[in-house]
């Protein structure tokens, strides 16, 4: 586990997803991809990992991703076939902000 900051790069060790932390909270967690904890970018993954059956639901090039409280947020800059997760929940799509109406 790590205390993450805006602008750390990370990538997976099972497939080709690469993030780039936007907000984190300030407690240590471990974001996992593909259901194995995320390396930092230069850094080679570990032999003989692979992604899990529950996290494949993969990535997609420029979505931000979040935690259900909403203190973490990652975007994502390379896609790939792994799920973005942490402490064993998935991390969903951002939505849009709905603008206001013009009425």
């Amino acid at each position: 586990m790590a205390i993450l900051k805006a602008g750390t790069r990370l990538r997976s060790a099972v497939c080709s997803t690469e993030v780039m932390v936007v907000a984190a909270p300030k407690e240590d967690i471990e974001l996992t991809c593909g259901g194995v904890p995320a390396i930092e970018l230069g850094s080679e993954p570990p032999a003989g990992v692979e992604i899990s059956a529950d996290a494949q639901n993969g990535t997609q090039i420029g979505k931000r991703y979040v935690n259900e409280s909403g203190d973490l947020e990652i975007l994502c800059t390379k896609p790939g076939e792994g799920s973005l997760g942490v402490a064993g929940a998935l991390l969903s799509v951002k939505g849009a902000k709905p603008l206001p109406s013009s009425d």
